[in-house]
């Protein structure tokens, strides 16, 4: 797997995007601290709080070489990215104040990034540390350093409130707590104002975080799925254009073709008179002679496909299978091949499309040419679905084969046109039915061809 094909990816995108943002939010934090130090407060502990943000960016620069990796990345892993993100800023927040820091509303940005970006469980998930996060630094955090007068007025409080003060305070300044302590929650004894803001702000975001997990879930998988659908759109409609465009030219090539079999099969019969004279050139001509005709035929039946004066027949599906297979035996006398049935119900009737016999012999001839020695057919079928396998001994498909198997114009034959497994694969569609392409365990690769029969008579 390139690079050029990694970039592409989804899981590669968002944690790009994620190293920008997280680069900004480093940068901000910074900054932030340096304002605090140099216009609010000196007191706080600064020590634990450059470390964590020092720790996220070294985090973002593994990301960076993460980035370089032949690996996807997956929604977990975007997951613990942002696992981090909540990491750090509880580490922040603890240290400065806790839920009465303003920026606590932070937490919302991890939750909002997942909910735009990964599947609904991880979003619940990093609902459930956020929130979580955002409720025990209501408890647990180390509280702001506060100047004198703000102090003796929580002092005021306390007393009008008649609550003794704690033992051995005397210095109104001794309020300014700097160390972890349940007394300093915003829901112990003091302000009862401010105790109903800091609660009101919780609950605040308990809704944020329902809608983002729940709405924002559902928008984001709205449109991804919106997008998908589009994608499927613009690709058929681009493969249905090529194919008309190939339908015509197939149509007047099939018609200029008509010219040159005819002088073909004329020159052939007179050397067949003459074989007496060369007895060696008997079976050369007579396998030549069958060649042409079966060209003579694959023409009508091209042009009357374009006319549309052919319609689909019921056929007995053994029995299409074996005429097929005959056929393509006529023009494929080198090709070897075991064929084997493993259905153990009747063969159902089958209403058959003109387009599928050729379909299905352009992937035999796709097996053919990758299989030397041979390729094994094996069919069975349900009341349900019809499934046909060829498998070949070849050297199967690589990894830029696999990726692009399929697409127009594609091929790994030195002169291959690239068309034979894309007109089958459009044949198969269109009768609700699929084509899969995979290499085998024990060497070679399948190609499995899968119809429903319901319906079909």
């Amino acid at each position: 797997m390139t690079h050029s094909l990694l970039a592409a990816q989804t899981g590669h995108t968002q944690l790009r995007r994620l190293f920008w943002l997280r680069n900004i939010a480093i940068a901000a934090q910074y900054a932030t601290l340096l304002l605090v130090y140099e216009f609010l407060s000196r007191d706080l502990p600064w020590l634990p709080m450059l470390g964590a943000i020092t720790l996220l960016a070294l985090v973002n620069a593994i990301s960076w070489w993460r980035l370089s990796l032949d690996y996807p990345v997956g929604n977990t892993e975007l997951l613990m990215q942002l696992v981090v993100d909540v990491a750090v800023l509880s580490v922040l927040l603890y240290y400065s104040g806790g839920s009465t820091n303003p920026f606590v509303s932070l937490y919302l940005l991890p939750l909002v990034i997942a909910a735009a970006t990964l599947p609904r469980v991880h979003t619940w998930v990093m609902a459930t540390l956020t929130l979580s996060c955002y409720s025990l630094l209501m408890f647990w955090y180390v509280a702001l350093p506060m100047h004198a007068s703000q102090a003796q007025n929580n002092a005021r409080i306390l007393q009008t409130e008649h609550i003794h003060p704690l033992a051995g305070i005397t210095d109104p300044a001794d309020f300014c707590l700097t160390r972890p302590d349940l007394s300093a929650s915003p829901l112990a004894a003091g302000n009862i104002t401010f105790n109903t803001h800091i609660i009101g702000m919780w609950m605040g975001f308990v809704i944020s975080v329902l809608v983002v997990a729940y709405f924002v879930v559902e928008m984001a998988r709205a449109v991804r799925q919106r997008d998908a659908q589009l994608t499927r759109v613009r690709e058929e409609t681009l493969r249905n254009e090529r194919i008309v465009a190939l339908g015509m030219q197939a149509a007047g090539a099939a018609h200029e073709l008509g010219t040159p079999l005819s002088t073909l099969a004329v020159v052939i019969g007179e050397l067949r008179h003459d074989t007496d004279a060369l007895p060696e050139w008997r079976d050369s001509l007579a396998l030549l002679d069958g060649q042409v005709r079966a060209c003579r035929v694959i023409l009508d039946k091209l042009l009357a496909n374009a006319q549309d004066t052919v319609t689909a027949s019921s056929q007995a599906l053994d029995q299409f299978i074996a005429e097929t297979l005959d056929e393509w035996q006529l023009l494929r006398p080198e090709a070897h091949y075991s064929y084997r049935s493993t259905a153990t119900l009747p063969a159902p009737q089958m209403r058959i499309d003109p387009a599928l016999r050729a379909a299905l012999m352009n992937l035999l001839n796709n097996a053919a040419d990758a299989s030397a020695q041979g390729i094994e057919i094996q069919t069975h079928w349900n009341s349900a679905r019809f499934t046909l396998e060829i498998r070949d001994h070849g050297a199967g498909l690589s990894v830029s084969a696999a990726a692009n198997v399929g697409t127009a114009f594609f091929t790994t034959k030195q002169n291959g046109r690239g068309l034979g497994f894309f007109l089958a694969n459009a044949t198969l569609e269109k009768m609700g039915g699929a084509v899969h392409l995979f290499n085998r365990e024990d060497g070679g690769a399948t190609t499995e061809v899968t119809l429903p029969l319901a319906n079909t008579a």
